[in-house]
């Protein structure tokens, strides 16, 4: 894990100098995920990193964990309170259903907004954090966390995420606490899921597990495909 750490800093660095950009900026949620990202920005681009604290009517301790990565990196960070912006535009769109998850997908995609305002405004290239976990059940959101220039992590387990998490030295509450999306008071990843990491990511690596569990991660998977391939191109026939 040490040698991918390694690899990852230095594909960074060769991302961004094609891009012709300067550095990198990445939301700062006070997860793990976030935090491993913010750690592998900072030794590519020391004087290049930014992180964006992006609460929306998010638990305090979110913010409180994101500080504390920042401290410990000695990272530049810009903080964006969205929660206003989210209530104002509920209210401007006169949403009035109870789509519990429509509602929470706008957080991500109003971050997605904020990170590119920063990107383009510094030369900088958003990194996003979701990792292969995430990736393989669809278990992220379509033009908000997946809204990235570069996902460094999209080849590693949330296993992996945790090991290069203890090799970057990030502070043990980040690597124990329970992983969540916060989209909602008391949500975590495993529970909504159905599953904990661990199983998922013993099915990625070995492709067994329990029937009924191994069932649903498939069937997750087939249905969240369009969620990791750019959008279908219509093509006109052509008679010959």
């Amino acid at each position: 894990m040490e040698k991918i750490c390694n690899q990852i800093i230095e594909w960074l660095k060769e991302k961004v100098e094609g891009a012709n950009g300067k550095g990198l900026v990445f939301g700062l949620s006070g997860g793990v995920d976030s935090a491993v990202v913010a750690g592998l920005a900072k030794k590519a681009f020391p004087n290049d990193s930014l992180g964006i604290i992006m609460p929306c009517h998010s638990n305090p301790i979110d913010e409180e964990h994101a500080l504390l990565v920042a401290k410990y990196l000695n990272l530049k960070t810009v903080r964006v309170d969205l929660s206003n912006v989210y209530d104002q535009f509920i209210r401007s769109a006169g949403i009035k259903n109870n789509n519990k998850l429509a509602l929470a997908n706008v957080k991500p995609r109003l971050r997605m907004t904020t990170l590119y305002y920063f990107a383009q405004t510094y030369n900088y290239l958003v990194a996003g954090s979701s990792n292969k976990s995430e990736f393989t059940v669809g278990y992220f959101t379509k033009h908000g966390d997946s809204g990235v220039d570069l996902l460094p992590l999209a080849s590693l387990t949330k296993t992996e995420v945790w090991q290069l998490a203890r090799i970057l030295k990030i502070p043990q509450e980040i690597i124990e606490k329970a992983p969540s999306a916060g989209l909602w008071e008391g949500q975590t990843d495993e529970e909504e899921m159905g599953f904990g990491y661990d199983v998922l990511d013993n099915y990625i690596k070995n492709k067994t597990g329990p029937r009924d569990v191994v069932e649903r991660i498939e069937k997750m998977y087939r249905i969240s495909e369009h969620k990791r391939n750019f959008p279908p191109i219509f093509v006109p026939k052509t008679n010959k």
